[in-house]
């Protein structure tokens, strides 16, 4: 079987309490913050993929265990067009990153980027 051309490149947890968390994976964990938004998310370096510590209430596509898996593929447009339009949550193609949202069948929240 080939190898995939798909790479994990992060995960996303959501909190009540983003600064906790935040103290908790630094302070505990010594994860490194490379990008933060207080009312929003903070981004930490993890390695060859990263934690994104998101503030409960702000996502616009709510993942129903309350995690998000981020996935890099090298076309967005072609594998979103594997998906059904029930499945695909949001999108958003003119971002520096362009992205789309989908869920799996147990109603996780799959967050596909488009490769760099």
């Amino acid at each position: 079987m080939p190898h995939s051309k798909v790479r994990f490149v992060g995960f996303e947890l959501y909190f009540d309490d983003l600064e906790r968390a935040r103290r908790f994976y630094t302070m505990k964990l010594g994860l490194r913050t490379i990008e933060q938004d207080p009312t929003h998310h903070v981004k930490l370096a993890g390695g060859d993929a990263f934690l994104c510590l998101e503030r409960k209430g702000v996502e616009n596509y709510p993942s129903a265990e309350k995690a998000v898996v981020f996935v890099e593929v090298p076309d967005l447009q072609a594998t979103v067009a594997k998906f059904d339009s029930s499945e695909i949550l949001g999108r958003g193609l003119k971002a520096e990153q362009p992205w789309a949202a989908i869920r799996d069948p147990e109603g996780h929240t799959v967050l596909l980027l488009q490769q760099r």
